[in-house]
């Protein structure tokens, strides 16, 4: 049986439960979320989502407060990579905290169950440090993107 490729990986409806949990999470803050898949990493995984993390532009957030939880999944690796706004904040094993909490959904293959805990777990820290206002934009998408 064939691995499935990064726009493959997940089914439309779970596509759709990923943006919803980031949708649900940013009505909190202030903060972007986004969710991007490949199929592999090229060199250091975490070099490589901080590219990915320029690329869709996330470092350009007003308050420099975007999550991004990248994943390469023929190379079965994932990195959550925050902006410099919201790492000034956290304490320095926050974001391992996170991954430690999805690895178990993940490696039970409940990938999406699994982003979407991370997501709430990230939302809920950028609500604490980067509450909503009444004149916050959605930045940036809340679809799963590929490459």
């Amino acid at each position: 049986m064939s691995e499935k490729k990064a726009r493959e990986f997940f089914s439309e409806q779970e596509k759709l439960a990923i943006r919803d949990a980031i949708v649900a999470a940013e009505k909190h803050t202030s903060g972007e979320i986004r969710v991007h898949v490949e199929n592999h990493c090229k060199g250091d995984e975490v070099k490589h989502a901080e590219k990915v993390f320029a690329r869709l532009k996330m470092n350009q957030t007003a308050e420099r407060n975007g999550v991004l939880f990248f994943l390469a999944v023929l190379d079965r690796t994932f990195v959550i990579y925050g902006d410099a706004g919201i790492n000034e904040k956290v304490p320095a094993d926050f974001w391992d905290s996170i991954r430690d909490h999805m690895l178990p959904h993940f490696k039970a293959k409940e990938f999406t169950r699994g982003l979407c805990e991370g997501i709430r777990l990230a939302g809920n820290k950028l609500q604490e440090h980067f509450p909503h206002k009444e004149d916050d934009k959605d930045e940036l998408s809340n679809d799963v993107s590929f490459s």
